[in-house]
């Protein structure tokens, strides 16, 4: 066989190869709640590292515990940002000749690119002052959404929830229905850290005060239900932790108006402990409010991700229409 026929015959094998070696290094998805922050050390070791620090690393509010609301993988600038791919989202941080700020989306990998460019450090910091709610709003845009995606792949039966509360509600498979009454639901999924639960329950809209004190009035409303949620101990039942008062927000839900609370329960009469996330959406509709909450119980270990996916259920909500 002489050199041009073994070439010929070796090109193919070459080809294939290349093939199965880029697809096997592409990456499927980058981490939850993590971005890649790509600025020369001099810059990230001072003013506009901390600046970046204090606004993208600050502690997720009603936590157990103190986590940073993202983890940041931090590259030096040489690094080209196209061999960063490893995150759904990166920034790009330097000293250039003019202040620039600037958003690129993609559907591969990183689908959020930010660029802040400013002629001093001082024009970088104020740019990341008055763009960081914007950043940091499509950041947990996006890892809602691929929580949403990924979910969607294998669901609960919907029937059960849409039959009672007239609603679809994204349940991946391995919740299991815990309690089920008149007008509440309780689903709860086992891992390997402890558990993560859901609560779907509904009042009459007249029972419930939109005006005033509205925390309050949740505070109360979440206790009531708290004896179907029961300890391995006799007299204990799920509260609203007294420790700190719970973080509120005006918001809304499928088009309806939502209030959001965010804190921790416990348990009374027990150590049991944990962060919560409700939602009470105001639906004249149905005369009601309809109540979406989200706990999770994981002694000693990470709750951000955990409550993140439960927010991401939360929000995949459809209210049926009359």
């Amino acid at each position: 066989m002489n050199k041009t026929h073994f070439l010929l015959l070796l090109i193919p094998f070459l080809l294939l190869s290349c093939l199965k070696t880029d697809k096997q290094s592409e990456p499927v998805s980058g981490k939850t709640n993590t971005i890649s922050i790509i600025i020369d050390d001099q810059l990230w070791y001072g003013e506009v590292g901390d600046s970046i620090r204090n606004k993208f690393a600050s502690p997720v509010l009603g936590l157990t515990q103190e986590e940073p609301l993202f983890t940041i993988n931090q590259y030096p600038a040489r690094l080209l940002e196209g061999f960063v791919t490893d995150s759904r989202s990166i920034i790009v941080v330097k000293k250039a000749a003019i202040d620039k700020f600037e958003i690129t989306r993609s559907k591969a990998l990183p689908h959020n690119t930010f660029r802040i460019y400013g002629k001093s450090v001082d024009d970088i910091i104020c740019s990341i002052e008055l763009n960081s709610a914007q950043i940091i709003k499509m950041i947990r845009d996006a890892e809602i959404q691929k929580i949403q995606d990924d979910n969607s792949k294998s669901l609960l039966n919907p029937a059960v929830i849409k039959n009672k509360f007239h609603i679809d509600l994204q349940i991946p498979t391995g919740y299991e229905y815990m309690l089920h009454k008149k007008n509440f639901i309780w689903l709860k999924k086992d891992i390997i850290s402890g558990n993560t639960s859901l609560l779907i329950y509904q009042i009459p809209l007249h029972n419930f005060k939109t005006k005033g004190n509205v925390v309050g009035n949740i505070i109360k409303m979440r206790d009531s239900i708290g004896y179907y949620i029961k300890g391995r101990e006799p007299n204990t039942r799920m509260i609203t932790g007294e420790a700190y008062a719970p973080y509120f927000s005006n918001t809304t839900l499928d088009q309806k108006e939502a209030f959001e609370t965010k804190g921790t329960w416990e348990l009374k009469n027990d150590f049991m402990a944990g962060p919560f996330i409700n939602y009470a959406i105001v639906d004249p509709v149905y005369n009601r409010i309809l109540v979406i909450e989200g706990f999770c119980y994981s002694p000693s270990n990470q709750e951000r991700d955990l409550m993140l996916e439960l927010e991401a259920i939360i929000k995949s909500v459809k209210i049926d229409k009359r």
